[in-house]
């Protein structure tokens, strides 16, 4: 494949008031805890104006080792929503450690014969990754059911959520784009710059582990992207690995830019620990002069900003700014009378 064979993007088309969203468990779980949160879920996904039903396997207390389910059982399940009509964007209840088992089972003449919304992020990263390079779908890496629209959102400030409840309504029914993402005091110019590319990203060590599948993206479409990336639990030490393997594999000599998501819970980035995150990242980067910007809300820190991956987006790393120059979805789904 060349540059110039990049496949065509494939939006999802637009949600109307009233479509169907289903809240799925794509990867782990539901402890008993956290049923509440999907409760909150629906709430949320309701005011924005959608039904909302819950899929089967997303059952509190079922669970088969760390998953949901057998990995067939979830494919089977994804499959079913994907192929419904009336099924319209698909919430993943939260992330895990599945979705490497089922790649090889995702129905992706359903994905290319109704393309919708997937929203997840953490685990669901690799959905998104694997979409994108086989169908050209943009997935939405965003906020999920337990730890988004029922965990994060629920403790933030409610102007902040009502920002937010906004923005993820436009971006699941609006065909013009969105433009300025609302920033936040903690975004950081790592290293300055203006670009504009393709959005493609996800949590580093999925994007480092779809990489090394059959399932991988090419590499020329890191060709003048903007790669986003984030990270939860392990090590410093690791991170730097993960960006060592994006050296290696060329994928850092290709991109155009880089926004960074605020790190959670990993050990040896404590406030005032050296090295923090931004001389990790310019460590490895070395004298590549693309523009980084770091500490932005993208992944587990939540609530989370959407990252429509494969739209085109304008990075400004001085002016702190990261717009979104295209839809993430299409034209509304052709359906008969509700």
């Amino acid at each position: 494949m060349t540059g110039s064979a990049l496949p065509h993007l494939l939006r999802p088309r637009a949600l109307r008031p009233g479509d169907l969203v289903v809240i799925a468990a794509l990867s782990g779980p539901l402890p008993a805890a956290y049923e509440p949160n999907v409760e909150q879920t629906v709430t949320v996904l309701e005011r924005m104006g959608f039904r909302v039903r819950r899929a089967p396997l997303l059952d509190v207390g079922r669970r088969r080792w760390w998953s949901a389910a057998t990995p067939a059982e979830i494919a089977g399940e994804l499959n079913g929503l994907l192929r419904d009509p009336e099924v319209r964007a698909i919430v993943a209840s939260d992330g895990g450690q599945t979705v490497l088992g089922y790649l090889d089972l995702i129905d992706v003449e359903a994905v290319k014969a109704d393309p919708k919304p997937i929203l997840g992020y953490s685990d669901i990263s690799l959905l998104h990754l694997v979409l994108y390079a086989h169908t050209g779908l943009v997935g939405f890496h965003a906020d999920m059911a337990v730890p988004g629209f029922g965990g994060h959102w629920q403790s933030a400030p409610a102007a902040r959520r009502a920002e937010l409840e906004k923005l993820y309504s436009r971006l699941l029914t609006d065909t013009e784009a969105i433009g300025a993402l609302p920033a936040s005091p903690s975004w950081e110019c790592w290293r300055p710059g203006r670009v504009e590319g393709r959005l493609i990203g996800g949590v580093i060590n999925r994007i480092v582990l779809a990489q090394a599948t059959p399932y991988a993206l090419p590499l020329e479409r890191f060709d003048g992207a903007v790669l986003f990336w984030e990270e939860l639990g392990g090590l410093a030490s690791y991170v730097w690995s993960y960006l060592q393997v994006l050296r290696h594999s060329g994928i850092l000599d290709r991109i155009a830019g880089m926004v960074v998501g605020v790190p959670h819970d990993i050990s040896g980035l404590e406030p005032g620990a050296s090295p923090d995150l931004r001389e990790i990242v310019l460590d490895v980067l070395g004298d590549r002069d693309i523009p980084v910007l770091g500490n932005v809300e993208i992944g587990h820190a939540g609530p989370n900003l959407p990252m429509p991956v494969g739209i085109r987006v304008g990075l400004d790393a001085q002016q702190r700014t990261l717009s979104l120059l295209e839809p993430a979805v299409g034209p509304h789904a052709r359906t008969g009378p509700s």
